[in-house]
């Protein structure tokens, strides 16, 4: 296949996402707490991919200040990624719509059929996470207007089930709604084989930690770049009657401390110390507060070290348009080669 055709293959692929996203290339970045702020969101979408605002624990004065400082950067789509168990949700979804947020991303859990609603009522396009079919199926009913489906390789807090598994579970019976796929991603080839799978688009997170546009600290992408896929492991689960989610992260001193930290909590709520649900936050609270001790002061080895397993692909800092374009390029390329290796058959 010559590289025309091979490109007019990728445009082919991925229009549906590409329409639904309002941009050159199907790509997302991940919400990345710390990281995906107004430089890296606005250079995203400036680049011709989707940058995301991580509003994570913000409050709605923050959320609004960020979004019109981003808006002032870039006047490309991007959208705003709000935790569905924030306590403010309500007023963030509205922060966005005020503010014209073309798209929001309901992250954390299955949200509320009154959620969707409020935030497709100021004309926002709704992005939820799937992480099953039956899940993908509800959240259809309930309003979502695309999907995103993201397996246990990514960085962060994560699922049981890996990107692979999750796209052959899902894509094929998913039609309604563009579906993304996220976790491990951090070539362009990968792209293409979830496209081809019926995918509408890819998420990318750890791949632009190191971008020069972002705003980690220099040994943080340090780290990435020092870092194989093996070092990125889920973090242990203490006691089995207090299910934590696990956390993607390349190990370090803030490994075995999260551990201890669990041990703690854990007692002091079995001795009555502290109710179940404050007990689950204060465990959260210290991946908030790890991650922003390496992400933004540095601290590589008494902070979090969030990393999905395509950390090993992360070797050098460079500009995001040169990794969106190396990513292009490789989608392409393996579309020209399947095509070559077809006329040959």
């Amino acid at each position: 296949m010559e590289r025309e055709d091979a490109e007019a293959r990728l445009d082919t692929l991925w229009r549906r996402g590409r329409e639904f996203l309002g941009t050159r290339y199907a790509i997302m970045c991940g919400a990345m707490t710390w990281l995906s702020e107004r430089n890296l969101v606005s250079a995203l979408s400036n680049g011709g991919g989707f940058g995301v605002i991580a509003c994570g624990a913000m409050t709605p004065d923050l959320l609004a200040e960020e979004i019109i400082a981003t808006a002032a950067l870039t006047k490309e789509p991007f959208g705003v990624n709000l935790i569905t168990m924030h306590p403010d949700l309500e007023a963030l979804i509205d922060v966005c719509a005020q503010n014209n947020v073309s798209h929001v991303i309901l992250a954390g859990g299955l949200p509320k059929a009154t959620s969707i609603a409020r935030a497709k009522d100021s004309c926002a396009k709704v992005m939820c996470f799937a992480p099953t079919l039956g899940v993908a199926r509800r959240l259809i009913r309930l309003g979502a207007d695309a999907l995103m489906v993201e397996g246990a390789e990514a960085g962060g807090h994560i699922g049981p089930v890996s990107t692979n598994v999750l796209a052959q579970e899902i894509l094929p019976h998913i039609h309604e709604v563009p579906v993304f796929i996220a976790g491990g991603i951090g070539r362009g080839d990968a792209i293409v084989a979830f496209l081809e799978m019926g995918a509408s688009g890819c998420q990318l997170g750890t791949r632009f930690v190191c971008a020069n546009e972002s705003t980690a600290h220099a040994d943080f992408k340090k780290a990435f770049q020092r870092a194989s896929a093996r070092d990125a492991v889920p973090s242990v689960q203490f006691d089995p009657d207090f299910p934590v989610i696990p956390v993607r992260a390349i190990q370090n001193k803030a490994t075995q401390e999260f551990q201890k930290i669990q041990r703690e909590v854990i007692q002091k709520f079995r001795a009555g110390e502290m109710e179940q649900g404050e007990a689950q936050l204060a465990i959260e609270h210290f991946w908030a507060g790890a991650l922003r001790r390496a992400a933004v002061d540095g601290d590589v080895d008494g902070g979090s070290l969030m990393a999905g397993q395509s950390v090993g692909m992360v070797t050098s800092e460079q500009p995001v348009t040169e990794i969106l374009n190396e990513l292009v390029d490789q989608a392409i390329s393996a579309l020209a080669t399947r095509g070559a290796e077809k006329a040959l058959a």
